[in-house]
């Protein structure tokens, strides 16, 4: 399936305050597509989350 940009922010956000981890490694698992679609959207998964406010 595939995501929006706005979809992956929503899910990022969602994960965060629901209080889930958003290491890398634990999405890898837990949701390969969201990582997917995340670093299609930014050049890191750590650029997604700084992107969101979320770091």
């Amino acid at each position: 399936m595939e995501m929006s940009m706005e979809e992956v922010s929503n899910k990022l956000k969602n994960l965060h305050s629901q209080g889930d981890p958003l290491n890398k490694k634990k999405i890898k698992k837990s949701d390969p597509d969201l990582m997917k679609h995340a670093l299609y959207y930014y050049p890191s998964w750590e650029h997604a989350l700084q992107e969101n406010g979320l770091n």
